[in-house]
């Protein structure tokens, strides 16, 4: 199996050749970021390093998703709709929210979590095992909602 920067140039090259302007770019934008966390770093990404800077920047997606349709500006929402969906096409499979409580409750269950306080124990276990894989945010939610005492 090829490792991301190796599929990345594949795709590169094909998106050039086939003059796909949008995922040229998106494959630029992701280069781009991949190589200035590398200098930052001052040595080669793990495959771990190179997921976080794709999640982040399927985050920042995301978020532009939100601001743009809020604002009404539907033709921007639907550029980066398009965005998040090529980076994504790099980042691991999605964990489905089925999976994601069954991995909430075994981590309540590890850290004996039974209130809202204990969400930094819960979340600290969750997130190791669902990053890039989830979105933290619906993590966060997840979590927040299975500690209410009415649970």
């Amino acid at each position: 199996m090829d490792t991301i920067p190796q599929r990345l140039d594949a795709e590169f090259k094909e998106a050039l050749k086939s003059r796909n302007e949008l995922k040229v770019s998106v494959l630029r934008m992701i280069k781009a970021s991949l190589k200035n966390k590398e200098i930052e770093k001052m040595a080669t990404l793990s495959d771990e390093e190179i997921t976080s800077v794709l999640s982040s920047m399927a985050k920042q997606r995301k978020e532009s998703i939100e601001q743009f349709s809020a604002a009404g500006r539907s033709d921007l929402a639907e550029k980066e709709t398009k965005e998040l969906a090529i980076v994504r096409t790099y980042l691991p499979a999605q964990l489905s929210p089925e999976d994601i409580d069954r991995i909430i409750h075994s981590a309540i269950n590890e850290c004996h979590a039974s209130k809202p306080g204990d969400m930094g124990k819960v979340m600290k276990i969750v997130m190791q095992q669902t990053k890039g894989a989830a979105d933290g945010k619906f993590v966060n939610e997840r979590v927040k909602a299975l500690l209410e005492p009415a649970n």
